[in-house]
């Protein structure tokens, strides 16, 4: 998922450190953009399990059978209160931030295990250890992946896999602005009891009036983060990004949950009024 943000800087960062990049997009314009740059970039949907093994077959044939890491961050975020979302909308979450995600993952494994190790980063979030209101089925989508990479992290350390799980907080990158228009497109905002308050949660992320804005740091700051994961002869479980992140994660840890409830209850009177 190379497309912008996380993925393009990442790209970047790992280019200009020696390693050999496979960027991967779903677009065809966001493609040509990532060539015209020098990469090798790479068709991908990771909805599609056809594209998922024809995208596996040309990186291997690209790189001769060898594969020294995968950083999954293909990923959206669907807004809305749970009770507005439909099944398919839900469906689609999962599929992107989770089912498609592995299914690619468990075809390099072997890659991985023949060779005699490698490297799996998968790109979480901090609401994949504190379930954000409004958010709940991509932090849903989060907490899975969370449990699926503490899972599997165990199941292939004998084969020197290891398996490492980024937790960036707010990045500036299009993901607001993304997060909008898919609310907006898979909502009926009409029929909600939360109506005025979708439109005003839209207009804050695209107008950049969200209370953690403050907060936000470049998508270099969680390149260098996976960076560390690649090439550390330790790399760490979770990597936070940001300051909120590292709260979150203190939170889900050594605070009650009573008193998180009161916090967003709070932090929802505030973001919608």
């Amino acid at each position: 998922g190379c497309s912008s943000g996380i993925g393009r800087a990442t790209a970047e960062v790992l280019r200009e450190k020696g390693w050999t990049v496979y960027p991967t997009a779903r677009k065809e314009n966001d493609l040509e953009e990532l060539r015209r740059e020098g990469f090798d970039a790479i068709s991908l949907d990771v909805c599609s399990s056809e594209s998922i093994v024809e995208a596996v077959g040309m990186v291997l044939e690209k790189s001769g059978g060898q594969l020294g890491a995968l950083v999954n961050n293909a990923g959206f975020g669907m807004p809305g209160a749970i009770q507005d979302l439909t099944r398919d909308a839900m469906r689609q979450q999962f599929e992107v931030n989770l089912f498609g995600l592995q299914e690619l993952t468990n075809l390099l494994i072997p890659v991985f295990r023949e060779q005699g190790g490698g490297r799996i980063v998968n790109i979480s979030s901090v609401v994949g250890r504190i379930a954000l209101p409004f958010m709940g089925i991509y932090s849903a989508s989060k907490f899975a992946l969370e449990a699926v990479s503490d899972a599997q992290r165990i199941e292939l350390s004998p084969d020197n896999i290891c398996v490492s799980i980024i937790e960036p907080g707010p990045i500036s990158t299009r993901f607001s602005t993304n997060c909008a228009n898919e609310g907006e497109q898979a909502l009926d905002t009409k029929k909600s009891p939360f109506a005025s308050a979708y439109k005003q949660y839209f207009k804050k992320r695209r107008n950049g009036g969200m209370a953690e804005d403050r907060f936000r740091l470049p998508p270099e700051a969680v390149a260098q983060k996976i960076l560390h994961a690649l090439e550390s002869p330790n790399p760490k479980v979770r990597y936070c990004v940001t300051l909120t992140s590292h709260l979150g994660s203190w939170a889900a840890r050594f605070v009650p949950v009573g008193l998180i409830d009161r916090m967003m209850l709070s932090h929802v009177k505030k973001r919608f009024g």
